[in-house]
């Protein structure tokens, strides 16, 4: 019977120590941030434009540009901040 309470208390304190291992882990990653801050990016954009807003994914932001020809999305990469596409919404593309 001794055995088995050495062995319980044993395993409750593994049960213990790798919760608080998990919590620290999870802390840790979230606390790393973005990395690197970002490079100046600049937008040539023609007068009377307006950013309406910006989203990032995988690498790049997407950027919806009001401009006084109509509205597009720019795409700048995030590590270069230099434009790697746009969208412009309502557009018809032929498709091949």
């Amino acid at each position: 019977m001794r055995a088995l309470k050495i062995l319980v208390v044993a395993m409750g304190v593994m049960i213990v120590a790798g919760t608080v291992a998990l919590v620290v882990v999870l802390v840790q990653r979230a606390g790393r941030g973005g990395g690197a801050p970002l490079p100046p990016m600049s937008l040539d954009l023609p007068a009377g434009s307006r950013i309406l807003g910006i989203a990032a994914a995988e690498g790049r932001f997407a950027v919806l540009v009001q401009r006084p020809d109509g509205d597009r999305i720019v795409f700048l990469d995030a590590k270069t901040g230099r434009p790697v596409g746009e969208v412009i919404p309502g557009a018809s593309v032929p498709v091949r």
